[in-house]
């Protein structure tokens, strides 16, 4: 009873604190000339203070130091601390400075390094479904891991389009590892996922449409820093659970990402090319308004969360067919909203085929 209610004051206090320090990042945010102009790529019509996650970082960094006496794992704690803080810094130089793609990268590499190299922190093998040996990925365990890590920080930053919309999706990715967390009984992942889900809302206050402030790369890259190593935290060397279920629970962002990648290749265009062709953009397009666009792409990371805790309680042929089913889902929904492009519908055509007379 007194670790539940420390949870509960945990996340109330990131909660207060996000709400208070927020405008006072939004000024510090003016100050240092870190702010989002208009143009032909983004939605907003006037200038926008940005750098807003650190305000999520320092709710965040608060109120985990006032709870470490009720942390066990304190191995994860300093690397896990030193990490997000080399994110948040590469985040903040981007909100101020606009860095390039190299010196992001290497920051996004140098934080994932630090949580694998001192943290500890490896996928080292999955156990392959109908066989009873394990899948051992021995030196590759490493890259494999700082990969995952930098993929999901770029695919929760690529989300970040729209009023509200990062930080919604994270939190309801966090809400998810954070009940498969105290279902399993682990205590440090819940109470950090708690802690950043409430620094997140207490900031969507400001960052839900019509926003006040935008999170900016100190926000999207420290949530998807966060998101990352929590997810491997939690479900690390189980079975293959360890990486189908955080792959399920953050299905929008590594959707978008995955299918911009190959809107990329079959368009002719650089995979690091900026487009307006995202989740986010063809919703838009469709008819639906910026919030409902945004409460839509809520809904659909709300289904993926579900769908990762059935997936983890389900029977090996039950998950099999629920995550057969989630991309034939995902694929028919890409199709029907050109997420790649208009003429991208193999296979809406072969069931169109295969309707005819």
């Amino acid at each position: 009873m007194l670790l539940i209610g420390a949870l509960l004051v945990a996340f109330l206090l990131s909660i207060l604190l996000s709400i208070f320090l927020t405008p006072f990042v939004g000024k510090l945010a003016f100050k240092l000339g870190a702010t989002d102009k208009p143009n032909e790529r983004k939605v907003h019509s006037k200038i926008m203070p940005r750098m807003g996650g650190l305000a999520i970082f320092l709710s965040f960094f608060i109120t985990f130091l006032l709870f470490l006496p009720f942390m066990d794992d304190f191995g994860e704690q300093l690397p896990l601390l030193v990490g997000a803080l080399v994110i948040i810094l590469i985040g903040m130089a981007d909100d101020i400075f606009e860095l390039r793609a190299a010196p992001k990268f290497l920051g996004q590499v140098l934080a994932a390094l630090i949580i694998v190299l001192w943290g500890g922190l490896e996928v080292k093998f999955i156990n392959l479904p109908f066989f009873t040996d394990t899948l051992e990925f021995g030196v590759f365990s490493i890259p494999i891991t700082i990969l995952w890590i930098v993929s999901i920080i770029n695919a929760i930053n690529l989300i970040d389009g729209l009023d509200g919309l990062a930080g919604g999706v994270s939190t309801i990715a966090l809400v998810t590892i954070a009940t498969m967390a105290l279902i399993k009984g682990d205590l440090f992942v819940a109470m950090v996922a708690l802690i950043v889900i409430g620094s997140t809302l207490g900031f969507l206050k400001y960052n839900f449409h019509p926003a006040k402030i935008f999170m900016g790369d100190t926000g999207a890259l420290f949530l998807g820093y966060i998101i990352a190593v929590l997810s491997l935290l939690g479900f690390k060397n189980v079975t293959m659970i360890s990486l189908i279920v955080p792959i399920i629970i953050l299905g929008v962002p590594i959707s978008d990402t995955f299918f911009a990648i190959i809107r990329r290749v079959v368009n002719k265009q650089p995979i690091s090319a900026a487009d307006k062709s995202h989740l986010h953009h063809c919703l838009i397009n469709l008819g639906f308004t910026h919030k409902q666009t945004v409460l839509l792409i809520y809904a659909l990371a709300a289904c993926f969360g579900l769908a990762a805790i059935i997936f983890s309680f389900a029977t090996m042929w039950g998950a099999l067919i629920l995550v057969t089913g989630l991309l034939l889902i995902i694929e028919i929904f890409v199709e029907k909203i050109g997420l790649v492009n208009s003429n991208y519908q193999p296979l809406l055509k072969m069931l169109n085929f295969k309707n005819k007379p």
